[in-house]
């Protein structure tokens, strides 16, 4: 339960024209109450006045020097009302959670036909696939190829004898790409919310399989709503990885999707998937409507929300493997949309419990092996962390965490442990881009000072 008497005390701090001129001044660096004096022209007593309500809410610290008193901005206070205030503007748009899913379950499931139908390219680009599972496509039937919909190609590697759970995921194409890859022994889960997408999918399971050379299948298929795994029988720690090919951004209720997908996966499990970003929070027009929403645009995450929310569920570090630009060309929908940016990004998080929340130094190194199958040159972690086969890397602490106290463990040697520590982590993987859609996830590894 917020301490919502706290934020009405800083809200009154701050209904004074003067006191939000101080803090205005205050943002640039600590002043002697002798400046603000001489910049405000009022009495020490008024001046004393204010700092008392400034400094009883927690906004500014003071310190005593001989004589004179020095105040400074508390910038963990500040932090905390961004947040709070932020959490407010997230929930500021009425939904609907019913109406929505009504609305893009009609639109997956009777106005689209095939990717021809849709509107824009946010559903429908699939680059950066890799070999191993390009190697699959050819395996898999025209019908399910034609009504798939998908921003990216959410597949990792390792995943042989893996249990892997696909949400949203349609007529099924990544969930058969994951059967192929995980083998006889592994087994795939795919859920969705449209039956007539899910018709076409189990369609196909025995041809897949009789493909694949499968003589059980390794697939099932369950109708349900991805923020409610726990209804359809998906059990605490029962799941290695998790991927989602442009679906997520569709929900109304992405908080609860992340914290249903911590709950089943298992310790070391990975969250992989694709989906739709902005670089602002989407108007409540373009929110409300239906085309645009179901063009995975409508409901595209902001960037620092979804920083936001990982963190709130229990990822305390992700990272993007890729990130690429959206282009807009329908006239009605761009100008709706106004000037907002939106990208395909993938993303890659771990349940580990000993991540932080900034890259952190323990002296550690990592060395890549080449045993991953379709890697035996390199393995790329994320976007600025390649590991060249042999050569050994210096990391942060979560770096060393994600290739050790995982699946891909067996591929790396760590030198190093976390007894010392050496401070924060700098240049964290590298030269980092300039261009700000390349941060690359949680923690400090994305943005190095």
């Amino acid at each position: 339960m917020k301490d919502y008497r706290k934020y009405s005390d800083i809200m009154k701090a701050l209904s004074d024209t003067n006191r939000l001129a101080i803090m205005d001044m205050l943002s640039e660096k600590e002043l002697c109450a002798c400046k603000i004096l001489e910049a405000l022209r009022i009495s020490q007593p008024t001046l004393s006045h204010h700092m008392r309500y400034l400094c009883d809410t927690g906004l500014v610290d003071s310190r005593k020097v001989e004589k004179w008193t020095y105040y400074k901005l508390n910038t963990t206070a500040l932090n905390d009302l961004r947040e709070f205030l932020d959490d407010l503007h997230a929930t500021a748009v009425p939904v609907d959670p019913e109406s929505i899913k009504s609305d893009v379950r009609d639109y997956y499931g009777k106005e689209l036909k095939s990717k021809d139908d849709l509107k824009t390219s946010a559903c429908c680009c699939s680059g950066g696939m890799s070999q191993e599972a390009k190697a699959v496509l050819p395996l898999i039937d025209d019908e399910i190829l034609d009504r798939f919909y998908g921003c990216g190609s959410p597949i990792p590697p390792l995943l042989n004898g893996m249990t892997v759970l696909d949400l949203g995921c349609g007529t099924g194409r990544d969930v058969y790409i994951a059967s192929k890859l995980v083998g006889e022994t592994g087994r795939v889960i795919g859920v969705d919310m449209t039956p007539e997408q899910l018709e076409v999918a189990r369609k196909h399971i025995d041809s897949q399989m009789e493909r694949f050379g499968y003589s059980e299948p390794n697939v099932e298929f369950i109708q349900g709503y991805i923020e409610d795994l726990r209804s359809l029988g998906i059990e605490d720690g029962s799941v290695d990885v998790v991927i989602s090919n442009c679906v997520i951004n569709l929900s109304p209720e992405k908080e609860r999707i992340f914290s249903e997908i911590h709950r089943v996966l298992r310790k070391g499990g990975e969250l992989y998937f694709s989906d739709v970003f902005c670089d602002r929070r989407i108007s409540d027009e373009a929110y409300s409507d239906p085309v645009i929403h179901g063009e995975c645009l409508g409901g595209a995450m902001y960037v620092e929300d979804f920083r936001r929310m990982m963190r709130k569920v229990g990822f305390e570090d992700f990272r993007y493997t890729s990130v690429s630009d959206i282009t807009i060309e329908d006239g009605r929908i761009k100008e709706v949309l106004g000037d907002a940016e939106f990208t395909s990004r993938t993303v890659r998080a771990f349940k580990l419990d000993d991540l932080e929340d900034i890259c952190e130094d323990y002296g550690q190194s990592a060395t890549y092996d080449g045993s991953i199958p379709c890697c035996p040159d390199h393995f790329d972690l994320d976007d600025h962390h390649r590991f060249i086969k042999g050569e050994p890397m210096r990391v942060c602490g979560n770096t060393a965490a994600m290739v050790s106290e995982t699946r891909y463990g067996s591929a790396f040697v760590i030198d190093g442990d976390r007894k010392v520590h050496y401070g924060k982590f700098r240049n964290c993987g590298g030269e980092q881009p300039k261009d700000e859609k390349k941060d690359a996830g949680g923690s400090c590894c994305c943005n190095c000072c």
